[in-house]
């Protein structure tokens, strides 16, 4: 997850240096302009989403927590602390995490359109958008992770 400004992407996130440097401009944002909302449960989830990186340990787990993040928070309308309280119970005992193959198009709303926000409530706007994109580009696997954050799959 996001370590504070670096200028790089982290090493198991999917990103250019460009995109990276966008984003950091939006969690800066965030924690300071914004007062820390809510929402950014779900940037930090989309973020991680949209840019899956490439199959290993990290970024599979990466994938799994923030599918499952966004699930949460999405569709379940969960407010940003419970969602991650609920996470963590949810992924407690599970060990491995399989890669779940991108799809070819991840979303057609980018880390740049939310950056183009002029305050909080459009930006609010934006992320959801966003966050509805990249949600629905990964479809085939939205099964898996409701079992998963409901508890129905076995710990590996």
């Amino acid at each position: 997850m996001f370590s504070g400004p670096t200028g790089k992407p982290n090493r198991y996130i999917g990103a250019s240096a460009g995109f990276w440097a966008i984003y950091e401009q939006v969690l800066a944002k965030e924690y300071g302009e914004y007062g820390y909302p809510d929402i950014h449960r779900l940037t930090v989830d989309t973020y991680a989403v949209q840019h899956p990186g490439v199959a290993s340990r990290q970024s599979s787990q990466s994938v799994w927590v923030h599918l499952v993040g966004m699930h949460l928070v999405l569709n379940l309308q969960r407010d940003a602390r419970v969602a991650t309280a609920q996470l963590g119970s949810v992924l407690a005992g599970r060990r491995e995490f399989e890669w779940l193959e991108p799809p070819p198009k991840i979303g057609s709303v980018t880390i740049v359109d939310v950056n183009q926000a002029r305050g909080l409530p459009e930006h609010i706007d934006r992320v959801r958008r966003w966050a509805r994109s990249v949600w629905e580009a990964w479809s085939r696997y939205h099964e898996l992770v409701r079992q998963l954050a409901g508890g129905r799959m076995n710990a590996q």
